[in-house]
């Protein structure tokens, strides 16, 4: 985001642990009036699914009420407020690429604290709710993380990564994703829920076959069932979101095979 808005000429101030608790709603007040941002982009989260069964007071002070007093804050000051939420807020029964208008139904601590931080987030005046998932990216000094990123490195090590053949997910690129937040912001928007992803779905074995092709190396794989994998919290198995509406507010949201190619392919 940071990388994204200097880009494009914005002047950003990136405010790390050290310079702001935002689960501290008088530091969150104080600090961003010294600022006095035109808008505030919210990329915190407390992500550790299964870790947030055992610690949801957590998992509630970062994903809900930090996010309650950071739009009390924005409104106060006048400013628009970015808040990036996810697919674990729907149960992932459905068949078909789920819009803003799906209903959500969270099964797991994170899952329901992403929730409610979605609706606190509302209090804003102009707020931009954006559902990401599936991420993969990195930015200059940061270990590249998540599920694609321990699919890549396994395939580089001559290993066969174990992936889900029936979990279905609509990968997106960080800057892609970052490129629609500030498309959203410059255009003025009508303010809501967006899908923030990239176009298309796929299966986590069907992701890794293309990212293995991609990097010219076998594509061996250990195939594993959404059912047979046990976690502490449960997850969706159907994940994919349709982007229409973010598309038809002008952001460009290439497919994923398009940003697996760009992420890949240097």
């Amino acid at each position: 985001m940071v990388d994204e808005c200097r880009r494009r000429h914005h002047e950003v101030v990136a405010l790390d642990r050290a310079s702001l608790d935002i689960t501290t709603p008088a530091s969150v007040q104080a600090v961003l009036a010294a600022v006095a941002p035109d808008a505030i982009v919210n990329c915190t989260g407390y992500n550790a699914v299964d870790a947030a069964e055992e610690h949801p007071s957590d998992a509630l002070a970062v994903n809900a009420i930090a996010v309650r007093s950071l739009a009390h804050t924005a409104r106060t000051l006048g400013a628009a407020f970015v808040h990036y939420s996810t697919d674990f807020v729907f149960d992932g029964l459905a068949l078909a690429p789920m819009t803003e208008a799906h209903p959500t139904n969270p099964r797991s601590v994170y899952a329901a604290s992403k929730l409610l931080g979605e609706w606190f987030a509302m209090d804003a005046s102009p707020a931009y709710v954006l559902r990401v998932e599936s991420l993969f990216g990195e930015a200059d000094g940061v270990t590249p993380k998540g599920s694609l990123a321990s699919i890549v490195t396994a395939l580089k090590a001559g290993k066969a990564p174990r992936v889900f053949e029936d979990r279905v997910v609509t990968p997106t690129y960080v800057p892609d994703a970052a490129r629609a937040t500030v498309t959203l912001l410059e255009r003025r928007a009508d303010a809501g829920l967006y899908h923030c992803v990239n176009s298309g779905h796929a299966s986590w074995l069907d992701v890794g076959i293309e990212a293995a092709h991609l990097m010219g190396l076998p594509p061996t794989f250990e195939p594993v069932r959404f059912a047979d994998v046990k976690f502490p919290a449960m997850r969706p198995q159907y994940c994919a979101l349709a982007n229409d509406k973010i598309v038809a507010a002008g952001a460009e949201m290439p497919t994923w095979q398009d940003a697996l190619r760009r992420y890949l392919v240097k």
